[in-house]
């Protein structure tokens, strides 16, 4: 949508799918601030990104800031969108027929047609218009209504993950051939024995509400299995089941922690573990951690973060995003720390425990000499058993916060799913680590990493340490940081490195500042190994292109890690 008066465009409602690569604005646009009003709030965007309505501009903010009129001195012009689908095929496509308020041509990039709209079935695709969002980015309200957000709403950010994925999938409605590696999800059908079970429970009427705990017989399994594998002895009233352990997680947070609390949180992180205590009012320790330790915590960096207001320390193991895994010794060592202080609890996220490789073990924080009371376990179910859509996990902590977590879910969403409830019953029957069915997966998961440390051990410039566990590479891309490339801009960030190859190469991937380490980027290998051969060869190819940049360092050797033959570990029946 283009003006000739200098003022944004109002747009229908969408989605829409912009394309912020058109040749007339080309580096100089990528230099700009593009921003979508939706509900009054500013975003950042990029390409592809979908929105369902707003103004679309583009200018310098701070100026944008300063005017008293704001809005009418925005500078438009050159966004291309399409509210609908253009054709079946890809390439090429004709365009429909506009919405009539949509004025200008449709734009061509690289030879390409338009990145086409992926029509109202880009369900929740309009979260991807969010991914950059900034904080005190928002717009003069026009509306009589008082649209105030508390605080801590309002300071919440976007999962890029949620957000690079929704924007891959929407791109590939539209026809655009995108590789996905940015979710964290497996890829692997839900083991048949767990299917017949949500069927059978289905056909025999289970579908009314369930305990707000739980289940009976699913907390009598989960005691046994954490018992059995984990050597944790629980009793069903210290186990609470919730809608996947991302809710367990967050209530055992908001259970445990009171306005100005620290969390204390070793990064990289999961991405959601410092928004998680900005919702209890809680203040974000970040401790970073080095890939030459293999991004674990030391006891030393932990002792010199903790203060008298320290109330929890979140431990993830095996990691997302890293896939490093605690070994027992330095666990012990951490443990140390954490007696020394009376008020600190660890939350021991152990949702990939059984996804690990090359013979190492899980050990839960728990079973560790003094921990049991200090600790709340969080496990679940979507990683070993291919189960994400299922939304199942469960806390087991220390009586009192486990009635305390019963207690918030039971004013938020009550007892969790009746039906997934019942198939998880069956996953936990398939035997010790899931039985030979989640070996399977392991096993294809180790060829998968193999397979990708030797080709990004090859690229020039590439740093990374062998994952032990989970289905992520975690890989340092800085050596590429400050290459201006033609037509797109300046690669300055793991962002803008992730952004060039959704452009270029036409494969997301997760950057590495969503997670405390900017000189990073994610790779989710949950995904065939035909495809991750394809996804290599784009990004071979985008980032030799890279290297021709007098800007790329001379000297930049790539890492030479080692790795033993896959031997996947977690295991067996």
């Amino acid at each position: 949508v283009s003006t000739s008066e200098g003022v944004p465009s109002q747009l229908p409602d969408g989605p829409y799918l912009l394309n912020l690569t058109c040749p007339a604005w080309s580096t100089e646009c990528r230099q700009r601030s593009w921003v979508c009003n939706a509900n009054r709030q500013s975003r950042r965007l990029a390409c592809g990104d979908v929105i369902r309505f707003g103004v679309i501009a583009t200018g310098d903010l701070a100026r944008w800031r300063r005017r008293p009129t704001r809005r009418r001195h925005w500078e438009t012009g050159g966004v291309v969108v399409e509210r609908e689908a253009a054709a079946e095929t890809w390439p090429p496509c004709s365009r429909g027929s506009p919405h009539p308020s949509l004025a200008g041509p449709v734009s061509v990039s690289r030879g390409q047609t338009l990145v086409r709209a992926a029509a109202a079935e880009a369900a929740a695709a309009e979260v991807a218009a969010e991914m950059g969002r900034e904080e005190g980015e928002a717009m003069t309200p026009t509306s009589t209504v008082d649209q105030t957000l508390n605080p801590r709403v309002a300071a919440l950010r976007p999962s890029k993950t949620v957000a690079l994925t929704d924007q891959a999938r929407a791109m590939k409605a539209a026809g655009i051939p995108v590789i996905g590696l940015a979710a964290g999800e497996p890829d692997f059908d839900t083991p048949s024995p767990i299917v017949e079970a949500g069927i059978k429970a289905l056909r025999e009427g289970y579908t009314r509400y369930t305990p707000n705990a739980g289940t009976e017989e699913l907390r009598v399994a989960i005691c046994r299995k954490l018992s059995e594998e984990n050597g944790l002895k629980y009793e069903t009233d210290e186990i609470v089941v919730s809608n996947g352990a991302k809710q367990s997680i967050q209530q055992a947070v908001l259970a445990v922690c009171s306005p100005g609390d620290e969390v204390i949180i070793p990064a990289p992180y999961w991405v959601s573990y410092p928004e998680m205590a900005t919702l209890a009012d809680a203040k974000s320790v970040i401790i970073r951690t080095r890939q030459d330790d293999n991004f674990l915590l030391s006891p030393e960096d932990l002792a010199a973060h903790l203060t008298p207001q320290s109330r929890v320390l979140i431990l993830c193991s095996p990691s997302n995003p890293t896939g490093s895994v605690y070994p027992h010794d330095l666990l012990l060592r951490l443990a140390e720390i954490v007696a020394a202080h009376p008020r600190l609890l660890v939350i021991s996220d152990e949702i990939y425990e059984h996804i690990t490789y090359d013979g190492v073990r899980h050990v839960s924080f728990g079973s560790l000499p003094g921990m049991f009371h200090r600790t709340i376990t969080v496990n679940g179910f979507s990683k070993a058993f291919a189960m994400t859509g299922w939304r199942l996990g469960y806390v087991a902590a220390p009586r009192h916060f486990a009635v305390a977590c019963n207690r918030i879910q039971s004013q938020t969403t009550s007892g969790a799913n009746s039906i997934a409830q019942k198939a998880a019953m069956a996953a936990l029957a398939m035997g010790r680590g899931g039985g030979e069915k989640v070996a399977a997966m392991v096993e294809a998961f180790c060829e998968r990493r193999d397979f990708l440390v030797a080709r990004f051990s090859a690229i020039p410039g590439v740093k990374l340490a062998v994952p032990q566990g989970a289905f992520y590479l975690f890989v340092d891309v800085s050596a590429y940081f400050g290459v201006e490339v033609e037509g797109f801009g300046l690669v300055d960030s793991s962002d803008s490195f992730c952004r060039f190859l959704l452009d270029i190469a036409k494969v997301a991937l997760v950057p590495g500042d969503a997670f405390g380490e900017p000189s990073c980027v994610r790779i989710s290998y949950a995904a065939a190994m035909t495809t991750l051969e394809d996804a290599m060869e784009r990004i071979d190819k985008a980032l030799a292109s890279l290297r021709t940049s007098p800007a790329f360092p001379s000297s930049s050797p790539s890492s030479s890690p080692s790795s033993s033959p896959c031997s996947p570990s977690s295991v067996v029946a």
